[in-house]
């Protein structure tokens, strides 16, 4: 009953924490709006705040006048019509009917995305960039800065923090200046540069967190295993106490138990930017939940039901989620969790980054970003924008079992080539007992011919499927084949 208790005050205390405070006779606005913003362009644009209940509220901008009326709560949100992007800064003025007004200087429309996930998008670009990103660094991105900062790039970092309960407001606020991510600049220069319009990236993420942190408490009527660690994390006295002290004292970054939590990252790092007007989320995360063997499995059913979740929320079926693939890395689990993301593509309005070609063996934050918001910014390009270019790497079309040898055909494979001239590498074949052998393989035309020594009846073939694979095989635009097995079933 104890345990019971302490939770049920708790969510009180925090959602009553929103106003707690303030003078709601007060006009506010959410911290997701203010000076230097970035709206969406051609799509509706939320914009909401707080004032005295049933005060009247006119938003302006653009030319456009919407009103709104705060309910009991003294929330209030209108919806602007959809925006031509504009890289001249202009005014939004806010006022209300008790006589105050707003004012957010410097406001562009363009495009808008948000970046979260765990540390490898929390990894910098090089030392000039924010202290929660500067423990990074990335020489590759850091020469592109100065170009970067003469274009119309801004960025919205979201602080670190955790709450029992859905909070209305987050700790951030507008830059005018890149993003310290790299992988969020990387992706925010090039696209700016693709689409020439201002482009902005929300950074909110968080290292080792999982994607159960980043998930709303409502999943656990769908996702039983999120239910079970809901169930133990509510159970816990312990961990209640410890989160909590750690609200009182002032989250720190630092904090890794906090961090590790279920549903706390969301409530305090998410819910709070929803529903901001954006074409998306780009998404770097998955080492947290690629520790153990089950947790492939819970993966695969979390991700989707998550990003419906989140386009539920969002109240657009076409809120595009662009994820980066786990790069190589010597863990045995991780093939089989790259299989996973692959997997979310069933899904529509999907598209993955490969990123099996970078890595480091024995290092899970790898220094080789650069490539990554590039690959990203591509596959946005394609299938967001709707350019007509090569955006992804080969990827399997069919084997055909020849006697003793596998032909391999890809789509994409345009220009089929290796990085260094050898024959390709990372191919491995087996018969029907599964005993994997390494592969030798010729390039013929957009094939790939197959061989292993002492195996006359090959009947599965594998690609990249170890930890920190030897591979070399692109397409004519440099872009890296995917992973792939042909057998099923569980990882042998």
């Amino acid at each position: 009953m104890r345990k019971l208790l302490l939770m049920g005050m708790t969510s009180v205390l925090m959602v009553a924490g929103a106003r707690a405070g303030e003078d709601q006779s007060l006009l506010t606005i959410s911290p997701m709006f203010g000076d230097h913003a970035v709206l969406q362009r051609d799509m509706p644009v939320p914009v909401w705040g707080w004032g005295a209940p049933g005060t009247v509220v006119t938003v302006a901008f653009a030319g456009q006048q919407k009103t709104a009326t705060s309910g009991e709560d003294g929330k209030w949100l209108v919806k602007l019509d959809p925006l031509a992007a504009n890289s001249t800064p202009q005014e939004m003025l806010v006022s209300d009917s008790m006589g105050n007004q707003l004012a957010l200087k410097d406001v562009l429309v363009g495009e808008v995305w948000i970046c979260a996930g765990q540390s490898n998008m929390q990894y910098g670009w090089g030392s000039e960039s924010l202290p929660m990103f500067n423990w990074g660094g990335e020489t590759n991105l850091a020469v592109l800065v100065p170009d970067a900062r003469t274009r119309p790039i801004r960025s919205y970092h979201v602080s670190v923090d955790v709450s029992f309960a859905p909070k209305e407001k987050c700790k951030g606020k507008w830059s005018t200046d890149v993003s310290g991510s790299a992988v969020a600049f990387g992706f925010s220069y090039h696209l700016q540069k693709a689409l020439d319009v201002p482009v902005a990236v929300i950074v909110s993420c968080w290292g080792s967190s999982s994607i159960e942190g980043w998930m709303p408490r409502e999943l656990t009527g769908e996702l039983p295993h999120f239910k079970a660690i809901m169930d133990a994390f509510d159970a816990s006295s312990n961990t209640q106490s410890r989160v909590q002290a750690a609200i009182d004292r002032g989250v720190q970054p630092g904090n890794v138990f906090i961090r590790k939590q279920p549903n706390i990252v969301y409530n305090a790092m998410l819910h709070p930017v929803i529903p901001y007007a954006s074409r998306g989320m780009v998404w770097y995360q998955g080492e947290a939940n690629a520790e153990r063997p089950d947790q492939p499995g819970q993966y695969a059913r979390s991700l989707p039901a998550w990003i419906k979740r989140l386009r539920t929320q969002w109240g657009r079926d076409d809120f595009h989620f662009l994820g980066v693939m786990l790069p190589g890395y010597g863990n045995t689990i991780w093939p089989r969790f790259r299989e996973v993301q692959l997997g979310v593509l069933q899904e529509p309005h999907t598209s993955v980054a490969n990123t099996i070609d970078l890595g480091d063996e024995k290092n899970i934050h790898p220094a080789d970003k650069a490539p990554i918001g590039e690959r990203l910014a591509l596959l946005a390009r394609r299938d967001v924008y709707g350019e007509k270019i090569e955006a992804q790497g080969p990827v399997f079309k069919r084997a055909t079992i020849e006697e003793n040898r596998v032909v391999v055909e890809f789509v994409h494979a345009a220009g089929l080539k290796t990085t260094d001239g050898a024959a390709p590498t990372g191919f491995q074949l087996a018969g029907n007992d599964r005993q994997w052998l390494p592969a030798v393989a010729i390039n013929k035309g957009n094939t790939v011919e197959l061989a292993a020594e002492g195996l006359a009846m090959p009947v599965f073939v594998r690609y990249a499927f170890t930890g920190k694979p030897a591979v070399n095989l692109v397409n004519e635009a440099g872009l890296p084949a995917y992973p792939f097995r042909t057998d099923d079933g569980e990882m042998k």
